[in-house]
């Protein structure tokens, strides 16, 4: 019994409008990083389907940086701490952790031997600290700026120079080891963004909040020109990045553009017109050997084409937000994962490749709560925006026409063949046909949490905070209350019957899985102990033998109907965060969704 991680589909970077996000390059030119909640995640370059999750900070992750000999990541959080930490094994051990400032890590620095660090942001008493990284000792002082700095860089040869960037609209220029203030750049009449050292160390550059990007010599600090002349770009720039060879650099700005600029002429040499919704404002940028990034306000990860400026050579989508609900599909016989989040998105993705992208048209407002496919090819999801749609996987668009309006909050849908659904309201289960609502039930006289019907159609389950399980008969387009109630443990958190029938299984707050026997009257029972915290999901393998549930405690269980004592046991499975929903992709293959908004694919071996 023994289980293996197959795939890492990965979250997008968190983003926040109007705060600039930073991307790290791997100085070996194979992968990027970024980061989402309290995660810091690696993607390789070319193939960005390969990707490896960092999860070991307390707290919200806000920038990461590889050290220039590639061995070391440096990541900084909301609370001031820098965790260097190894990225050849793949555990990632720590190699040193200190707190350089007192508040939220906004950018952090290298010296090209990889030896000292500067790291600036929000702090009580500073607002940036360079020091050793092996021993934490500080190398100088980067004082002189009354509000928080944004961005900082390093000269990558010597004489070592550090640039900082601030909300106080200056910059300061500092020489060292031990490093002091020379003096201050204060041609910005916003804040200032971003500030960046070329390559060769001959040259930097600050962007700010004012749409313009100033050029400086690297290591006298003497300005020498702007970019664009009047303005650089229409909107505040959040980032900027230099070409491996110096000559030019790209700039992304609030004005949904992102420029290429030849830096010795002063003038843009491509402008990437990234889109008009204001989701397209564009935040981040990377230059990495011949790859060109940025990333939308959405969290898109754009790949720019310099002989086509209008359109990405592909665009990264996936999920910036905390993933609800998942369920799996095959069309023409390869697998597809459909996965609801947070923020009402929902995403489809090829189970194989990663490849992924998302529904066109307007979706749900809302969290997805729940998804399954009925026989009509039809992706049925209910939300928190009080609507069930039902959209055609075929067409891969939300059409407005199928959405029916709840009374009250759905909870739960599921369905059977012959076009029924059941959802489950917070007061009120409707029975729906075809799309349509055909039978309501109210005033039940307990707290309805969970339903399922049975895949012959003719039996709805429903659970409840009343530590029961209500039975339902269909009978056409109504569903009649005959009395018929099991006693469950506690309340139901989730249930689903098995694909051939036999068996509903269930899963309770009180940290138990039961299995009745539909056959039998439901008289049958088995009941499946392990779970430390209460399970929240539950998915059915596809041959009715296995089933799997998810636990506040982080853990998966696979359990066999049948033989309670054979399980495998997945513990950690998105380590900071519990699994919100599960789906089977084939008898050996599970997928797992979680808040940290990625999606992992485990191989089972019975």
């Amino acid at each position: 019994m023994a289980y293996e991680l197959k795939h890492v589909f990965a979250s997008l970077p968190q983003m926040e409008r109007g705060v600039s996000k930073v991307i790290g390059g791997d100085p070996k030119g194979n992968n990027f990083l970024y980061t989402n909640g309290k995660c810091v995640i690696i993607r390789n370059i070319d193939n960005p389907a390969i990707a490896d999750v960092y999860t070991e900070h307390a707290h919200q992750v806000t920038v990461a940086k590889y050290s220039p000999s590639g061995f070391y990541i440096a990541s900084g959080d909301a609370s001031g701490k820098v965790r260097i930490w190894d990225t050849t094994q793949k555990e990632h051990l720590l190699k040193y952790e200190y707190t350089p400032i007192s508040g939220k890590v906004k950018d952090i620095a290298w010296t090209e031997d990889s030896k000292r660090m500067a790291v600036v942001g929000d702090g009580r008493e500073k607002f940036g600290a360079v020091f050793l990284w092996d021993s934490g000792s500080s190398v100088g002082d980067l004082s002189g700026h009354s509000k928080l700095i944004n961005s900082v860089d390093i000269k990558q040869n010597r004489p070592y120079r550090i640039v900082v960037g601030s909300d106080d609209q200056t910059g300061s220029f500092f020489e060292g080891p031990p490093f002091k203030f020379k003096f201050t750049l204060s041609r910005h009449s916003q804040f200032v963004n971003c500030v960046r050292f070329s390559p060769n160390g001959e040259r930097f550059v600050t962007s700010g909040g004012d749409g313009m990007i100033f050029i400086y010599d690297g290591k006298t600090g003497e300005p020498i020109g702007s970019l664009g002349g009047e303005k650089s770009h229409n909107g505040g720039i959040y980032a900027v990045s230099w070409s491996p060879d110096s000559s030019q650099l790209i700039s992304a700005s609030g004005d949904k553009t992102v420029k290429l600029w030849d830096v010795g002429a002063g003038t843009a040499v491509t402008t990437f017109k990234m889109g008009t919704d204001v989701t397209d404002q564009q935040l981040g940028c990377l230059w990495q050997k011949d790859h060109l990034l940025s990333i939308s306000l959405s969290g898109y990860i754009n790949y720019l084409d310099k002989n086509n400026p209008d359109r990405p050579i592909r665009t990264i989508k996936g999920h910036s937000k905390s993933i609800q609900c998942l369920t799996v599909h095959k069309t023409d016989g390869r697998p597809n994962i459909y996965s609801g989040s947070h923020d009402g998105h929902i995403n489809y993705w090829d189970a194989d490749t990663g490849e992924n992208d998302c529904f066109s048209g307007k979706g749900h407002s809302n969290q997805v709560s729940k998804a399954v496919v009925n026989d009509a090819d039809e992706l049925v999801t209910c939300s928190m925006d009080d609507t069930l749609r039902f959209t055609n996987i075929n067409k891969k668009e939300y059409s407005a026409s199928d959405v029916v309006k709840m009374d009250f909050q759905p909870k739960s849908v599921s369905v059977a063949a012959g076009g029924l659904s059941l959802a489950v309201c917070v007061e009120q289960i409707v029975l729906l046909k075809d799309k349509k609502k055909v039978f309501t039930l109210d005033s039940l006289g307990y707290e309805a949490e969970v339903g399922a019907i049975h895949p012959g159609g003719t039996t709805a389950a429903v659970g409840g905070k009343d530590e029961k399980i209500h039975l339902y008969s269909i009978q056409g387009n109504t569903l009649k209350d005959e009395g018929k109630t099991i006693d469950a443990k506690g309340t139901i958190t989730e249930m689903a019957y098995s694909p051939n029938g036999a068996y509903l299984a269930t899963v309770d707050d009180k940290k138990v899985a039961a299995v009745y026997s539909v056959a039998d009257d439901y008289k049958g029972k088995t009941e499946y102990y392990g779970h430390h915290a209460k399970p929240v999901s539950l998915a059915w393998s596809p041959d009715s033998e296995h089933f799997a549930t998810g636990g506040m405690d982080m853990m998966v269980y696979v359990w066999t109907v049948g033989d309670t004592d054979k399980r495998i046991k997945i513990p950690d499975t998105h380590r900071l965060h519990h699994v919100s929903d599960l789906a089977w992709i084939d008898g050996h293959t599970l997928v797992t969704g979680s808040h940290d908004a990625c999606i992992k694919q485990w191989t089972l071996k019975y």
